[in-house]
């Protein structure tokens, strides 16, 4: 287990390490089905971090093996087609460019900003998919909290899977994740990470 190993961490070793530290991409899971108990735990704890204006616009389609998980594999990259066949969940993550529909419910202090988007589609659209990349960070935090490992991919046709699922829907695909149970040989080596004076500039 890695610990960073800093009295500024408030979170012990163990969590660190859930979370952060010793967290990985899984590339193979075992046949444990993950439960509609597991997917409302990890809803309830991935809805709390902010968004601009608590706009909230993921949107998330869970897809179990069947006819809807092949016809989701059709759609993506050869070198993710097998991960996504065999994993016991997989979450289609969507920005939902009329999340201005839920203004007046989730931001009553400033209900008018539903009509104030209701035009403007393209700043919608913006809107959407900056907060819902930002909200599938802590979705993703929230499946390794329920212990359970995460396969995120960008590998696929988002413009295919959109047709597929989301015909005539204001949804539109961000990211693939598998979800479950790690399996054998789960993991690639873990790489380097850069260091904090490789990124971080003070002014």
């Amino acid at each position: 287990m890695t610990d960073v190993h800093s009295p500024l961490i408030n979170l012990d070793p163990e969590a660190q390490a859930l979370l952060f530290t010793d967290a990985r991409t899984a590339n193979t899971f075992t046949d444990e089905p993950v439960t509609d108990e597991h997917l409302h735990a990890i809803h309830e704890l991935a809805k709390y971090p902010p968004t601009a204006a608590n706009t909230q616009p993921l949107r998330i389609l869970y897809i179990r093996p069947g006819d809807a998980r092949t016809r989701l594999v059709a759609h993506m990259s050869e070198g993710n087609q097998t991960k996504t066949a065999t994993a016991p969940m997989v979450a289609v993550l969507a920005a939902d460019t009329d999340f201005h529909e839920h203004i007046p419910h989730v931001f009553p202090i400033r209900p008018q900003m539903r009509d104030d988007l209701a035009d403007k589609p393209e700043a919608r659209e913006r809107m959407a998919r900056f907060n819902a990349t930002l909200q599938i960070g802590y979705y993703l935090l929230a499946v390794r909290a329920a212990g359970l490992a995460a396969g995120p991919m960008a590998g696929f046709d988002a413009a295919a899977v959109d047709r597929e699922f989301f015909p005539d829907s204001a949804w539109k695909t961000l990211l693939v994740v598998n979800i479950g149970r790690p399996g054998e040989n789960a993991w690639f080596p873990r790489l380097p990470r850069l260091d904090y004076t490789d990124i971080v500039r003070h002014a």
